[in-house]
């Protein structure tokens, strides 16, 4: 692992300020101030527009898109702009035909675009077998089945379980690999290409506000999908106003629908670029020491662990319950004591990332011995 600067991991620890106990990093990362800036910034420049505003604004979708690329490893051309995990894995839902197999337990953004999409009558849509999507249960549900894509998410939602995309992209073949990369992407250390399609919103674990995101295709997927929803700027000259349907352009771009926020896209690059200036690996390894510490904890309180403690199957997400104790009351009292994270029925569910302190753990410890 090449690690960052002492200077530079200072400064990036330094610009976050999340409340002490904030443990809730798979549902939202509070930006960085660089990010906070950047859309300030951005919006200031629209409140006082002048000739050229609105072009240099712009100006954000490429610093984004070029972060972007650096991340996932896909070529420039192959990475798009996305508001949302759902709105892209939707322009790709509706760019395919033929069968697609997922798992009715991923999270809701990935089982509505397949379902929509199959109601319109563009594709059909096959469940894998319930539990973790490992290759053996992708070889297994493959078996029965023609068809010509897999839907899955780098990292569950619901366990923190990490996917293992290069043995889904062997079992896969020559199927497209389709990955929701949200809780993972930024989190962990992986081979984005393994898939053919990686889309991931930008609100997580990159840490960069709602409304940002990236899409990122293969070439493979590029030559399969034919982009039902693309948009007036998915086309060659798109600023040629003359009435008659242009080419898609070439690469991602065809699966745009529409501009997007030039004010979340400077958010976007903002939280890339500060993202960049540590590395991935150092801020995977802050978060896997943090899970460690945060296991301590729950073992020592007794409670029940329900995700994954192996390192090479886990990423930043802790599940737990603790014995005898309903989930409201459990999540109530982790609220009273300043904890902030994600109630799943029976069972907390906590985020941690490179920023989390000791004494967010420390917290989540006074909280567990109230119970007793």
């Amino acid at each position: 692992m090449t690690r960052p600067t002492t200077a530079a991991a200072d400064a990036y620890l330094a610009g976050f300020a999340e409340d002490e106990g904030y443990l809730d990093f798979a549902r939202f990362g509070p930006p960085a101030r660089a990010v906070v800036d950047a859309g300030a910034a951005a919006m200031s420049a629209v409140h006082t527009a002048g000739p050229g505003t609105v072009d240099g604004l712009m100006l954000a979708e490429d610093r984004a898109l070029a972060a972007a690329a650096a991340l996932t490893g896909f070529a420039p051309g192959n990475v798009a702009y996305t508001p949302s995990t759902s709105a892209g894995l939707f322009q790709v839902a509706f760019a395919l035909t033929g069968t697609v197999l997922v798992s009715p337990a991923e999270f809701p953004a990935n089982l509505y675009p397949w379902w929509r999409a199959a109601s319109a009558g563009r594709l059909q849509v096959a469940e894998l077998p319930p539990g973790a999507v490992t290759p053996d249960a992708l070889r297994a549900a493959l078996a029965g089945t023609d068809a010509g894509a897999v839907a899955v998410s780098a990292v569950d939602f619901a366990t923190g379980a990490r996917a293992d995309l290069a043995g889904l992209r062997d079992v896969a073949g020559d199927r497209l690999l389709v990955v929701d990369g949200i809780q993972g992407l930024g989190a962990v250390e992986a081979d984005w290409t393994a898939a053919d399609v990686l889309v991931a919103g930008g609100q997580k674990w990159l840490r960069s506000g709602w409304g940002t995101g990236l899409l990122a295709v293969s070439d493979r997927a590029l030559a399969r999908l034919d982009p039902l929803l693309a948009g007036w700027t998915a086309v060659e000259d798109p600023t040629r106003y003359d009435g008659v349907p242009h080419p898609l352009a070439p690469g991602a771009d065809r699966l745009r629908t529409t501009n997007t926020s030039p004010v979340a896209q400077a958010c976007l690059a903002a939280g890339l670029e500060l993202l960049a200036s540590v590395g991935v690996p150092w801020v995977a390894a802050r978060i896997a020491g943090r899970v460690e510490e945060l296991l301590a904890v729950l073992d020592r309180r007794g409670a029940v662990v329900t995700s994954s403690r192996a390192p090479r199957q886990r990423a930043g997400i802790v599940a737990f319950r603790v014995p005898g104790v309903p989930g409201e009351e459990l999540h109530a009292v982790l609220a009273r004591s300043g904890v902030t994270c994600t109630r799943h029925g029976d069972r907390a569910r906590l985020g941690v990332h490179a920023t989390t302190t000791p004494a967010a753990l420390a917290r989540l410890d006074e909280a567990l011995t109230a119970l007793h």
